[in-house]
């Protein structure tokens, strides 16, 4: 299986996962569940212009963190994707945020996971590491 997708359908289990960004030298934690896999990559999203979207811009480095059965911990690097079609693609997966996002995700952020290295945890041990 591909690495991004084994990460993505762990955080599709997982339902929400939660994604850290940095604020001058304050982490910056939050509860996300929007991710879609899309020409082979893992992409998250982010509403409009956000505290999240405007510490992204300023340092792309995040990571993410999801539980179920095990721990997830992914260190990455979060690259915006301005096509619409990924956009779309997002909004045609979860038609429940279609109202918030515009029909076709037109007022959604979409960030391309990269450089990413994704750990899984086993009562506290690692299992795996992958990278994508």
């Amino acid at each position: 299986m591909d690495n991004a997708k084994k990460v993505y359908d762990f955080l599709e289990e997982a339902g929400t996962f939660y994604l850290a960004t940095v604020e001058g030298d304050q982490p910056r934690v939050r509860p996300y569940g929007a991710q879609l896999f899309y020409e082979g990559n893992l992409y998250l999203m982010s509403f409009g212009e956000t505290a999240a979207t405007k510490q992204i811009a300023q340092n792309p480095k995040a990571e993410i963190c999801a539980f179920k059965g095990q721990t997830l911990r992914v260190t990455c690097t979060l690259v915006e994707d301005l096509r619409p079609e990924v956009k779309k693609a997002l909004a045609e997966k979860m038609p429940s945020l279609k109202p918030l996002l515009g029909e076709n995700g037109e007022k959604g952020v979409m960030y391309k996971v990269t450089d990413a290295t994704a750990t899984f945890f086993k009562l506290m041990e690692p299992v795996e590491t992958i990278t994508f």
